[in-house]
């Protein structure tokens, strides 16, 4: 095992959290701003999983105001405090890049049972 090697396995979080593409999610994200810190709660739906190891990765898509916002964090990332799954999604397909083209009730995801 090589340093770097050795540096990314020390870094990896003991409990990752399970979720799956589809599903529904709270993100607690760590803010930093000047000195002060707070949480910031990023709610949608995770369209996209990648990578493996200290590099995995999730994208997380909302619409707010009208407006699609997409946002990606690194799943072992110390800014990431808290994934929570909020409801399940069904779904047949690895990434839902198909979601940015839909509107209204038409970019809702089923919920698995």
């Amino acid at each position: 095992m090589t340093k770097l090697e050795a540096f990314a396995s020390e870094q990896l979080k003991e409990s990752v959290p399970q979720f799956k593409i589809g599903d529904t999610i709270k993100v607690h994200n760590l803010i930093k701003e000047g000195t002060r810190e707070r949480i910031q709660i990023f709610e949608g739906t995770v369209i996209s999983k990648q990578g493996g190891g200290i590099s995995e990765t999730f994208t997380v898509r909302r619409v707010a105001y009208g407006c699609g916002v997409e946002k990606t964090f690194p799943l072992h990332s110390p800014h990431v405090q808290k994934v929570e799954v909020v409801r399940l999604g069904k779904v047949r397909r690895a990434k839902l890049y198909y979601l940015r083209d839909r509107v209204g009730k038409a970019a809702k995801v089923k919920e698995q049972i």
